[in-house]
């Protein structure tokens, strides 16, 4: 079983590669910039006796995810699972935004997505096996004041996955989503110690989100457990977003 997990340096995508390294997983964890956070990954990997290689890819560029994916392909082999976990978020006013940082958003946060997915389907429909996984947010179900464009495109990676679910269900391939909620990443670093302490006294479970979290739904959707799951919007938020 080979894995291809995009955004894998970033505090949700490094949780979710160990954690299918865990489960027999071979994982190709995929960054942009941060080389030095895959390559910690890797090593974790190795460490524990998985098996694991970092690849760069930046999501939004056709011709680095086609150099990702055979990459890919010559280390590890066929990917049977996908997760679109890269993202970048952005707070502020929408009035404010520049057309270059609008068109950044969204080409990370959702056209990305489609790329990967793109690249690695074919395999999949020859196969008449596979699974897709693409995290999305809360926000992409019910708006975030001054995270308009994330928003959208969050709201647009649902729409692909129950889209794409329907499309590729006679291929064999399950397409899923995970909408998280207020998680503990460097993503957040921007809000104040006293916003969180608000969100949290609104969340039901009374506690900020671990990307551990994220990572046992990623697990539970790749496993056989979910074999008749497709199409579906799992929330992970506390209770948050109902």
């Amino acid at each position: 079983m080979v894995a291809f997990v995009t955004g894998a340096s970033g505090g949700i995508g490094s949780a979710i590669c160990k954690t299918l390294a865990e489960n027999g997983y071979a994982v190709a964890a995929a960054y942009n910039a941060n080389e030095q956070g895959a390559a910690l990954v890797v090593r974790e990997i190795a460490s524990t006796g998985g098996r694991a290689i970092a690849v760069k890819c930046d999501v939004s560029d056709r011709d680095s995810v086609s150099a990702a994916y055979e990459k890919t392909l010559a280390e590890l082999g066929e990917v049977s699972l996908l997760v679109n976990n890269a993202g970048t978020a952005h707070i502020g006013l929408f009035t404010d935004m520049t057309e270059e940082k609008i068109g950044r958003m969204i080409s990370v946060n959702l056209s990305g997505a489609m790329l990967v997915t793109k690249a690695f389907l074919p395999d999949m429909i020859r196969a008449k096996s596979g699974n897709i996984i693409n995290i999305s947010s809360m926000w992409g179900e019910v708006g975030a004041s001054c995270e308009v464009v994330y928003s959208a495109a969050k709201a647009g990676i649902i729409g692909f996955t129950k889209a794409l679910a329907k499309e590729e269900g006679l291929s064999g391939v399950r397409v899923n989503c995970i909408t998280a909620g207020l998680i503990d990443t460097p993503m957040n670093a921007e809000l104040s110690p006293d916003d969180i302490a608000a969100l949290i006294d609104e969340i039901p479970l009374s506690r900020i989100g671990l990307p551990q979290d994220i990572a046992n739904a990623v697990e539970f959707l790749a496993s056989e457990r979910s074999s008749y799951i497709t199409g579906a919007v799992i929330k992970v938020n506390g209770g948050l977003c109902i």
